[in-house]
């Protein structure tokens, strides 16, 4: 456990550094590392260690869906030595400034890419889920496979970078162990999930819940619900009996307020930070931190 502690100051130290200033501690640090969400900016940082400059794209608390970067910040992407972003369309601002420095010649990284993705489907429209950090084994895959990518990089150790690979996979095998043990003793009948929008369905397939639906009934916080949504989940809370309804961070939680009010039952609405880190000074700075407040938060508003 003593490396997963250290992996958590490392990685907190990083990606607040770099939030805050828009890129990592300055110096040299060999090659040059630029990501997308704070979410994937941690996780770099922590296999990078000592041995690359990881900037981190995404401000704390903010929406993977709808932050957008300056024009100065997308003229400096084709100059990355490597780009690193989640796609499966979830940076939707910001992906055709990383397919024009793509085309610059800057290397891509894109995690969706290396592992096995849920199907979504929502209003008519079908695609795949882009929220796969929600479920440990997975984003092990995107571990492992950008871990191999990083230490082929030209100047880096590449011995280094196996070490926090590995390093980072033993506490990802912890924390899965933790949730399990966490959502363990849930009552068969409250494991359901009702959220802001369709953001734990990876969480869901890997530990047994059923998603019940979403406020927003889409993959995007972009979209709105109508009035007929609100009825129709308002209708699946009162026949399901779900004793809490979840709000990410990043969004108001009205909507949901509303939704508890339109049921007319007695409903939690708990906050999780699902789709972005906080600041250092907040309780998800890292993604390990998150992931392990979310499932105490769950686990607590429905093991009631």
């Amino acid at each position: 456990m003593s490396r997963a502690i250290r992996s958590l100051s490392l990685a907190a130290a990083l990606v607040a550094a770099g939030a805050a200033s828009g890129c990592a501690p300055a110096g040299d640090r060999g090659p040059t590392i630029t990501v997308t969400t704070n979410i994937l900016g941690d996780v770099a940082a922590q296999l990078a260690g000592d041995e690359a400059e990881v900037t981190v794209l995404m401000k704390p608390n903010a929406d993977p869906h709808s932050f957008e970067i300056s024009a100065q910040e997308a003229a400096r992407l084709a100059d990355s030595d490597l780009l690193v972003s989640n796609g499966l369309g979830l940076e939707e601002n910001v992906e055709q400034h990383l397919e024009t420095a793509a085309g610059s010649g800057a290397p891509r990284f894109v995690a969706g890419e290396h592992i096995t993705p849920l199907a979504f489907s929502a209003d008519g429209a079908t695609g795949d889920d882009p929220h796969f950090w929600t479920d440990p084994e997975r984003m092990a895959s995107v571990v492992s496979a950008l871990g191999d990518t990083l230490a082929e990089l030209p100047g880096v150790d590449a011995a280094a970078i196996d070490g926090n690979v590995d390093a980072y996979l033993d506490d990802l095998e912890a924390l899965d162990d933790e949730m399990t043990a966490a959502f363990e003793g849930i009552p068969e009948s409250n494991r359901a999930l009702v959220t802001n929008h369709h953001v734990f369905g990876y969480l869901a397939d890997r530990y047994g819940f059923e998603t019940v639906g979403a406020v927003i009934p889409s993959g995007t916080t972009l979209a709105s619900p109508s009035a007929a949504d609100l009825d129709s989940l308002a209708s699946a809370i009162e026949s399901t009996g779900v004793p809490a309804i979840f709000a990410e961070s990043s969004q108001p939680d009205r909507l949901v307020q509303v939704l508890a009010d339109e049921a007319g039952v007695d409903v939690d609405v708990v906050e999780l930070f699902s789709e972005s880190l906080t600041g250092p000074e907040g309780p998800a700075p890292t993604y390990l931190d998150m992931m392990r407040v979310n499932s105490d938060r769950i686990a607590q508003g429905l093991n009631r």
